[in-house]
């Protein structure tokens, strides 16, 4: 899978390793900035992954600021978002199963290292459930559509 990878300063640390962790899990990992832990604004980074994921040039996407919800806000602004702020190995695995989620969004500010890694780890491979999950889904989407104007 394609997956990029984004933060504001306060997840830069992180998105090296989660980009690094990427890699050795087999996929295609993409760098979508910031460059360094100089202040930037969290939304001109999640912009860059949402768009990419809306306009189908990526599979997935992680972003990271110090809660995870300001880039979780952002991406879902985005058509065929499905972003979701995740804590825990049970959020991450939910998130991708019941949700098809394509978006994982986290905290640099509260999760660890080992958390993170299991989390990352869990969310790529977890598969979407589809059965009465894929109806759920289909009505998000018809919702979006309604409220998009062409």
């Amino acid at each position: 899978m394609r997956i990029a990878v984004a933060s504001d300063h306060r997840g830069f640390a992180i998105k090296t390793k989660i980009l690094t962790l990427v890699a050795e899990l087999g996929h295609q990992a993409l760098d979508f900035g910031t460059d360094s832990s100089e202040s930037v604004d969290y939304p001109d980074f999640a912009v860059k992954v949402a768009k990419a994921i809306s306009d189908r040039q990526i599979d997935r996407g992680i972003l990271i600021c110090g809660t995870g919800m300001g880039m979780c806000i952002t991406a879902n602004k985005f058509p065929g978002v499905r972003a979701c702020t995740c804590h825990d190995d049970l959020t991450a695995e939910m998130s991708r199963r019941h949700n098809d989620a394509n978006v994982l969004c986290l905290s640099a500010d509260l999760l660890g290292d080992r958390l993170v890694n299991r989390m990352v780890d869990l969310w790529l491979k977890t598969e979407f459930e589809a059965g009465r999950h894929a109806r759920r889904i289909e009505k998000i989407n018809q919702i979006e559509s309604q409220a998009t104007p062409e």
